[in-house]
């Protein structure tokens, strides 16, 4: 396990084979292990394999191929809907409605899968990550039928690999380590944590096809804007308060 940690990559492209259902299941109940808050399991996984269901999905990833491709496509969703139904048929009065419920489902929605990821990788399978589950969650909501208190929060393609990229770069640890308090970071550290990033032949191409000075521009301009991240931001927020979830004041 801990060398496919260190092996990671993004998969993009799939063979046709289709997934054995003893290992999907295995993958599942791996995702199934991981950390959960007073071990309440507040989130659910919609496992999608039909074909005319990913064209659906696909739709609403702003139709990235790898949707198409992959034969399995996981939505993980932050859920408190089962749990409050198990409390009001055991004479408990839920109280889950709420911000920190919606934090709470949806911390183990992503620790889930991440051990999924992992344990499908064991398997010698591929996958990706897929960040547009939030973007468009509304429209997975339609097309999952999913019900109040439940909220997708990320998603995952799966497949046995067609392509073998290289491993995306990580910052040095320093980047993301603090010790007893956070540290601040000058410009000396900034430099000294981007630099072999910024210097890379990727970034270089990356800045002459984007004509930009920095990558941090092609990041702030192109990738993330702040008025698509303030245009998601309100969508997201709107999704969550429809499916029940309130906030405070």
């Amino acid at each position: 396990m801990i060398d496919t940690i260190f092996n990671h990559r993004s998969v993009r492209k799939y063979k046709s084979d289709s997934i054995p259902s003893a290992i999907l299941d295995k993958i599942l109940e791996a995702g199934s292990r991981a950390s959960t808050t007073g071990n309440m399991q507040v989130y659910s996984v919609i496992v999608s394999s039909d074909q005319a269901q990913k064209e659906k999905l696909w739709e609403a990833h702003f139709k990235q191929d790898m949707v198409l491709s992959a034969p399995v496509h996981l939505t993980f969703c932050a859920d408190f809907n089962r749990f409050s139904e198990w409390c009001n048929q055991r004479e408990a009065e839920p109280g889950y409605d709420n911000f920190l419920s919606f934090i709470t489902a949806a911390i183990d929605a992503i620790l889930a899968s991440q051990n999924v990821i992992l344990e499908a990788e064991a398997h010698g399978l591929g996958g990706c990550y897929l960040g547009t589950a939030t973007y468009n969650a509304d429209k997975i909501i339609e097309i999952l039928d999913l019900p109040k208190l439940v909220v997708p929060v990320a998603a995952i393609v799966l497949g046995y690999p067609d392509e073998n990229p290289p491993l995306t770069d990580r910052l040095p640890l320093e980047a993301v380590v603090h010790y007893e308090k956070y540290k601040s970071f000058t410009p000396k550290r900034i430099n000294s944590i981007y630099r072999q990033r910024e210097e890379s032949t990727e970034t270089k191409s990356l800045l002459e096809i984007n004509r930009k000075k920095t990558l941090a521009q092609i990041f702030t301009e192109n990738r993330y804007t702040k008025e698509n991240n303030e245009f998601f931001s309100k969508k997201y927020l709107d999704v969550i308060r429809k499916q029940g979830f309130g906030f405070p004041e």
